[in-house]
């Protein structure tokens, strides 16, 4: 396994191969490849791991997944080979990746269960993390341009179709015919959004539209748009109720965390 905790930390690290860091960057995987060997190793040698196996199928699952992100089993083997790596060693590092998170999922399981109070508590301690904001279903038609007469042109053009683009299947043969964005091909649609989700130049007059409405010509860093709102998604605050199962998975998944943290900790003070 030489290779294989090098080669999986630099892509989780860096988004890169070991071999295209920089000194900077492959004296940071240095140190955590020795930190995460250590903990590796103190994980498999305490008492939970004892009786833990990995079931071939699992295994078997795991590897095929990572062949599949290869468009050939050429392209797999000559990737492994670059990294120093066979299809054996890689086998052998994967069984014990997998034998590693069934002892920490393993000691996960101790975590104490949350509550319905606990629950209740930290929805009326957090009600901002239970607003759902405005939402808007919009549709838009692009017009881009390189100088200022295009700008010209493309406002012209836009004001021009103002007219006729007054309800949706209207706005849509026209995003078809004249938008320069590849939304043109779903009559213009954007989606749904939330504020935070659009240019920062269309956010105040998307959410300013009623439904049905168009707005003027608005020039965002990609060109001028034509805006329409097909219909509005009122705020609302969830219940308890309807925030609870969400709530008990995120406290859940909190508490199992600190569960293997404080564990990982005792072993290596140990």
């Amino acid at each position: 396994m030489p290779s294989y905790l090098p080669f999986k930390l630099s892509q989780e690290l860096f988004r890169k191969s070991p071999r295209d860091l920089d000194a900077a960057e492959t004296a940071r995987l240095e140190q955590v490849v020795r930190l995460q060997v250590r903990i590796e190793a103190a994980v498999l040698a305490s008492p939970e791991a004892l009786g833990v196996v990995v079931p071939p199928a699992s295994l078997a699952a795991r590897l095929d997944e990572i062949r599949k992100r290869y468009g050939s089993r050429e392209e797999f083997l000559a990737d492994l080979q670059e990294n120093g790596l066979d299809e054996a060693e890689l086998e052998a590092a994967i069984a014990r990746e997998l034998r590693l998170e069934a002892v920490l999922e393993k000691v996960s399981a101790r975590a104490a269960e949350v509550s319905d109070m606990e629950a209740e508590i930290y929805y009326r301690l957090h009600p901002n993390a239970f607003v759902r904001p405005e939402m808007r279903r919009l549709q838009h038609i692009l017009i881009t341009f390189d100088d200022p007469a295009g700008r010209d042109r493309a406002e012209a053009l836009l004001r021009s179709l103002i007219p006729s683009v007054q309800d949706a299947p209207g706005f849509a043969a026209a995003a078809l015919k004249h938008s320069q964005c590849p939304t043109a091909l779903e009559q213009g649609l954007i989606g749904t959004v939330k504020p935070g989700q659009l240019y920062p130049e269309l956010e105040p007059v998307a959410f300013a539209l009623a439904a049905g409405e168009v707005s003027p010509p608005t020039e965002s860093p990609v060109g001028l748009h034509l805006l329409r709102c097909d219909a509005i998604h009122p705020g609302a605050t969830l219940s308890f109720h309807e925030a609870r199962h969400r709530i008990i998975d995120h406290l859940t998944e909190q508490r199992r965390q600190i569960c293997q943290r404080s564990w990982i900790k005792s072993l290596l003070k140990t």
